[in-house]
């Protein structure tokens, strides 16, 4: 077998993710093919959201600690504290036996969600750990020449009550993360490109590890039914690469895998340029090539060896940040803007009949339909909810407060109800835009290749290509496509720095109006 060392096989999976972003896109649009049978009786099963294992883990680091500080603190505070006072040494033993015990778990492998679901060898780490954690402290203590200063029966106590509290915390935890499995919660929805042989072997892999997160739930593949089989070791092959886009809108997915061969580069290219405005994890399959790799050279499923070509672009602990700086800034503003929202919905209120808010169906995270809200700017029997005639300058259709609003993005400021309260909108991403948005009497996708790649993340009130001034009218396939590009860079370098400079920047974006009616 070919050996191959770790910078052929990196370089070789950036070559396949660079030249998929590189070549020219096919146009994808929100609907290709009706779904096959079997596809639409998968697509249309309940699917409950998933929890990301990784902060499952941290979520139960954190739980942990505060679980042994706490005993620490109330043994002290019933035994020791009434007859000595308040000790700083004892709080401080009980902060560093809490950080240590959770560095002695991480290194006894107990905080996987593989451990979670309740093995019994979890629970002798765990003891086993516990009591690591409580030797090192008596240690310290008497090499310290400190062990007179803390109560035996304080340590004795400590080390019993934290125990059974971490062993009963994991039994609750077996028992919620075993209803999570259950449900689906903590499984990766995984669909494998390749119904040939490989694909067998591949899903034969993951069928038997014990662990595996990742539940295969169809395989597609782009040749005929002739040169391909019709099902994968039971598992029924559900269409092409263009019905795998169709699917993966009306399900979750989220991971796809590739069992094609290195050397068939080119069709693994015509595939991924397909599925790279999916928000999913793309994977190609080491498994079946034969090639030995060196072991820090391709990521794991369970054991079997992938090399990564895309990732989700936002996903774990990056969802949970952007989510509370969503929610806590969203909030701070919108009570901070409550005056001045109230001020535009008396004067749209006296300047023209109709309602104060306009709600728009625009395309959201996953070409998923939304609802957005928005300031009335336009006299209530001439709006154009799905955008079918673009706004331009001097619109008659335009009231004369929905002039000055618009000009000022004033009538966004409703959206941060999205934001807040309903959640289908964050404070920075790309702009959602109508149902039947043109540039230059061609609808958005038509105008620009890979234009649904922008809905890979949640859209936002304002983004990286408002800033740059590429807001308010899209006259022109170019202004379109400019913003795009705009919108697929920010995308690709999401972090949470960046979402907090576009907003300190925004201000002075709104103040440039020239292209704002």
């Amino acid at each position: 077998m070919t050996q191959l060392d770790q910078s052929t096989v990196f370089e070789t999976a950036s070559t396949v993710s660079s030249a998929v972003k590189a070549m020219p896109r096919v146009h994808s649009t929100p609907i290709v093919h009706p779904l096959s049978p079997a596809a639409r009786e998968i697509a249309t099963q309940h699917s409950m959201p998933a929890y990301s294992p990784v902060v499952l883990a941290g979520i139960v680091r954190l739980i942990e600690v505060a679980l042994v500080a706490t005993n620490g603190l109330v043994v002290y505070l019933w035994y020791v504290e009434p007859t000595t006072g308040i000790s700083w040494y004892y709080l401080a033993d009980i902060g560093g036996i809490a950080l240590l015990s959770m560095l002695a778990f991480q290194a006894a492998d107990i905080y996987q969600v593989q451990a979670f679901r309740g093995h019994e060898k979890q629970y002798m780490r765990l003891a086993s750990a516990w009591s690591v954690v409580f030797l090192l402290a008596v240690s310290v203590t008497f090499f310290a020449k400190a062990n007179e200063q803390f109560s035996r029966v304080w340590l004795a106590s400590f080390y019993v009550l934290g125990l059974f509290t971490l062993m009963a915390f994991r039994r609750g935890l077996f028992l919620l993360v075993r209803r999570w499995t259950r449900q689906g919660r903590l499984d990766r929805r995984t669909v494998i490109v390749g119904a040939d042989a490989n694909g067998e072997s591949l899903i034969r892999s993951l069928a038997a590890q014990r662990d595996s997160d990742a539940r295969v739930i169809g395989v597609f593949d782009d040749r005929s039914d002739d040169r391909s089989s019709p099902s994968c070791n039971g598992i029924p092959k559900l269409g092409t690469v263009e019905d795998l886009v169709e699917f993966a809108r009306h399900t979750r997915v989220d991971l796809v895998i590739f069992t094609l061969p290195i050397s068939a580069e080119t069709r693994i290219l015509h595939m991924l340029k397909k599925l790279w405005v999916l928000p999913v994890d793309i994977r190609l399959s080491a498994h079946s090539n034969k090639l030995r790799y060196r072991p820090r050279s391709y990521s794991y499923i369970g054991n079997i060896p992938v090399l990564d070509i895309f990732d989700r672009p936002i996903a774990d602990w990056d969802v949970v940040m952007k989510w509370l700086f969503d929610k806590i800034v969203g909030s701070l503003a919108l009570i901070c803007l409550s005056p001045i929202m109230l001020l535009v919905a008396l004067a749209i209120k006296l300047d023209s009949r109709g309602p104060v808010l306009f709600k728009q169906k625009r395309y959201g995270f996953n070409n998923e339909m939304i609802e957005v809200y928005k300031f009335r700017s336009m006299y209530a029997d001439q709006s154009d909810p799905g955008a079918n005639k673009l706004v331009t300058k001097n619109d008659p259709r335009v009231t004369r407060v929905g002039r000055f609003i618009r000009k000022t993005s004033l009538d966004e400021l409703p959206q941060l109800f999205n934001v807040v309260l309903i959640g289908n909108l964050s404070l920075v991403g790309p702009r959602p835009h109508a149902l039947h948005a043109k540039a230059e009497n061609r609808r958005y996708e038509e105008a620009v290749d890979g234009y649904f790649a922008r809905h890979r993340v949640k859209p936002g009130i304002t983004g990286w290509a408002q800033i740059n001034g590429w807001r308010g009218e899209t006259d022109s396939q170019e202004k379109i496509q400019r913003r795009v590009e705009h919108d697929l860079y920010y995308i690709e370098n999401w972090s949470l720095a960046l979402d907090v400079y576009i907003l300190a920047k925004t201000p002075v974006a709104l103040a440039r109006t020239e292209s704002a009616y």
